[in-house]
């Protein structure tokens, strides 16, 4: 594979979207699906598949660093001490990601084989954009319970583990929307769910980017590598304006839009790939 300029350049598109989608409630999934119609990668197709996963540890090293003081258990200032509720936040994420770690060892492959087509990840789209509008307008009529991740219980903490699950089986749902719409559901303010949800991808990205590259077999030729450090970059850089964005935006509006324009995604990937058969 001969690397060039137009190849970089998808790259850098390619990183964009997924420093945005990853973190706005909007599924990254629904973004590839439709760009892959439009811009192909000169790769082979096990390389892309790797690509479009460890392209994601770029967007999780910006929530490494943005947010390393509240996520580092230890400190040293004067010896070794452990910050205990650090240290309990991160045994919830644990709870957190055991369902899905259940549900993608034990049918992985059967989800993605039944699942991984636009009509799901259309419906998904729509399905959960509604959802967002639903429960926006039943928190009106409530406040939220829990206003600090230090007070998400480990019932709190398996459940919005739960809902991780409907991302991880139905493509479209977006991780980070079926978690922020589960906490909010069990009471969680929008800013705890949001932070919340960008801790939990940690370990599972970590986790899905290794087994990518497991799965590849580590046969990297140095164009591989300059791609996909070139889309790590990107996607950093891009990932660390996004999660800026939202917990600014978060504080003065709801998640409202982004239900909106979830459905009207679903709607243009539904209607696009509805034309295309009938063309065909």
């Amino acid at each position: 594979m001969l690397l060039n300029f137009a190849e970089i350049l998808k790259i850098i598109f390619l990183g964009i979207v997924e420093g945005v989608t990853e973190w706005l409630p909007i599924s990254s999934t629904g973004h590839m699906i439709l760009i892959d119609e439009f811009i192909s990668l000169n790769v082979t197709p096990e390389f892309r598949s790797m690509f479009l996963v460890v392209i994601q540890l770029g967007a999780i090293l910006a929530v490494v660093i943005l947010f390393w003081k509240k996520i580092f258990p230890f400190s040293f200032d004067g010896g070794p001490i452990i910050k205990k509720n650090i240290f309990v936040m991160w045994i919830k994420i644990v709870v957190s990601c055991v369902p899905a770690v259940l549900v993608a060892l034990l049918w992985g492959d059967e989800i993605d084989e039944l699942f991984m087509n636009y009509q799901t990840v259309s419906i998904a789209l729509i399905v959960f954009g509604i959802f967002f509008i639903i429960v926006e307008n039943l928190n009106k009529q409530r406040r939220p319970k829990v206003r600090s991740i230090k007070d998400i219980s480990f019932m709190a903490a398996f459940i919005i583990g739960l809902f991780q699950v409907l991302a991880a089986v139905f493509p479209g749902t977006s991780r980070s929307g079926a978690t922020i719409l589960g906490a909010m559901i069990i009471g969680i303010s929008r800013s705890v769910a949001a932070e919340y949800t960008f801790f939990l991808a940690i370990p599972v990205m970590f986790g899905a980017s290794f087994k990518a590259i497991l799965d590849y077999g580590f046969n990297f030729t140095a164009n591989d590598i300059i791609l996909l450090l070139i889309g790590m970059l990107v996607a950093f850089i891009v990932s660390v304006f996004a999660i800026k964005f939202l917990l600014k935006y978060i504080k003065r509006h709801d998640f409202k839009a982004f239900g909106w324009y979830r459905i009207v995604l679903g709607c243009v990937v539904l209607g696009y790939f509805i034309i295309q058969n009938v063309l065909l």
